[in-house]
């Protein structure tokens, strides 16, 4: 794909140019390892590294373009650059001419909150595709282009990234896209330039608070995604969270409302909640949902009121999440030949935790003991860790501390800064346990028919990050094998 350079500088905020913007370029790049000859290269300055120190050895490689905040004291001859206000959001824009704007060729949905992007931007690609209509997804699991799968590395990729995909899914027919929204990429203006027909809020909690400054930060990054959307866009939100109304507040687009508690636009009432399923009311309509527990109540709601919102008939949107069963890693539950129920969630937060444990004491008969294994990621949020411990110790009947994904910190500082939460009251509830394979094992080891194994953190990752190195690794996999080894 060759463009001019001149014709996708559009709209990008320019404050000096050297060199001739008339010559063909071959490809945009972030990444100045993967530069080579005729690209543009973007000097962006990053928390960690500053684009600008790889302007030489992005030119050695071959690029005949540079995009800079500040033009190097050396001037290259035949190479032109580009001095702009600001070199993320000249990423997104260029990005968006680059591919010739395919968000306005497709009806793009975004999901932002804490928790429920990847279940609801999965099922809602699962629903169009079902009814015959050609749709693309980028989340946390995977991306896709309607049934073809291309692995994902970010929640968000980067704005050329998502672009590029985008414009295969028109090349390919898609009509819809649904597309996770995560803060870091609000921030960093990943998505800035995108057209979308809608947005997701879900909820907002503790999370992050490692990449943003504090809590009003965070909350700040998913509104500027709302405060971003047009006229003709719809911004949905979760009223029953006490921050939904706030990504409403500057918002062009038309806005609607979903809610469990409350009165709001759309709204189901919960009947029955079990682990066959949930029972709800919508309007005058009873439908029975596969899906397990009142988060999942949220989330099919969330997808159900946006399915209206995208024109689909109301009969249809409840037959159609009537039939969803839950995305990989999510509420995912295993029943052992002796009927201990097994449950893998990707909970790594602590409301995300709560609500999991919420769900397991709402459903069960209190006759069964709940025994949770969970851990804490390692070069993350610090502060989670300590409320973590406190959640599990006070909410289970055993606890098993264990590693996460320790990436480059010691698995056993991590654990004991879990333990630091847990109240002396919770005390003889608990064991630490690094392996997390033996943790498994042990958790299988203590428990009994109709008891309730909780497997916190990981989800549907089928590795476990160490000093760098990603081991193989499946929470669902392992407890499967293990119980059938025990004949449990």
């Amino acid at each position: 794909m060759l463009r001019i350079l001149n014709d996708i500088l559009a709209n990008v905020n320019i404050q000096k140019i050297i060199g001739d913007t008339t010559l063909v370029i071959q490809q945009l790049r972030l990444d100045s390892r993967k530069v080579e000859s005729g690209d543009v290269f973007f000097a962006i300055k990053g928390n960690a590294v500053d684009g600008h120190t790889f302007i030489s050895k992005v030119i050695e490689q071959g690029a005949i373009a540079i995009i800079c905040e500040e033009i190097p004291s050396t001037i290259k001859e035949n190479i032109v650059y580009v001095q702009v206000q600001d070199a993320r959001k000249a990423s997104a824009i260029m990005a968006c001419n680059f591919y010739q704007h395919p968000s306005k060729k497709i009806k793009l949905v975004g999901v932002t909150g804490t928790n429920g992007k990847t279940s609801i931007a999965t099922l809602l690609h699962q629903i169009y595709l079902q009814q015959n209509f050609k749709s693309g997804l980028l989340s946390t699991i995977v991306n896709k282009i309607g049934d073809k799968e291309i692995p994902s590395t970010h929640t968000t990729p980067d704005p050329i990234a998502i672009n590029a995909l985008l414009q295969k899914m028109v090349e390919e027919g898609c009509e819809y896209a649904f597309m996770e929204v995560s803060s870091h990429a609000a921030d960093q203006d990943r998505i800035f330039g995108l057209e979308f027909c809608g947005a997701i809020f879900t909820n907002i909690t503790h999370d992050h608070l490692d990449y943003h400054k504090n809590f009003q930060e965070y909350i700040y990054a998913k509104k500027k995604f709302f405060d971003q959307l047009p006229e003709s866009a719809f911004a949905l939100t979760n009223i029953d969270d006490k921050r939904g109304n706030v990504m409403l507040q500057n918002t062009s687009a038309k806005k609607y409302t979903y809610a469990v508690k409350t009165l709001a636009d759309f709204r189901f009432k919960i009947l029955e909640n079990s682990f066959s399923g949930l029972v709800v009311a919508c309007d005058d309509t009873e439908v029975h949902l596969q899906m397990i527990g009142r988060f999942n109540a949220y989330n099919l709601l969330a997808i159900y009121a946006t399915c209206c919102l995208l024109g689909m008939q109301k009969e249809t949107a409840l037959s159609a999440i009537s039939m969803l069963k839950g995305a990989e890693g999510r509420f995912d539950v295993i029943q052992s030949a002796t009927q201990i129920n097994a449950i893998v969630d990707y909970a790594h937060t602590p409301d995300a935790l709560k609500n999991v444990l919420d769900t397991i004491n709402e459903i069960r008969t209190h006759n069964e003991q709940v025994i949770t294994v969970v851990g804490c990621g390692g070069n993350r949020d610090k502060t989670k860790r300590p409320e973590m411990g406190l959640i599990a110790s006070e909410l289970s009947t055993k606890v098993i501390l264990t590693s996460d994904n320790p990436r480059n910190e010691v698995p056993e500082t991590i654990i004991q800064e879990m333990k630091a939460g847990v109240p002396p009251h919770n005390f003889n509830k608990i064991m630490t346990i690094t392996d997390r394979r033996e943790a498994i094992r042990v958790a299988c080891n203590l428990a009994n028919p109709k008891d309730i194994i909780l497997l916190a953190g990981k989800g549907h990752e089928k590795y476990q990050e160490i000093n760098g190195v990603k081991h193989d690794f499946d929470d669902k996999k392992i407890i499967v094998e293990i119980l059938k080894e025990l004949n449990k």
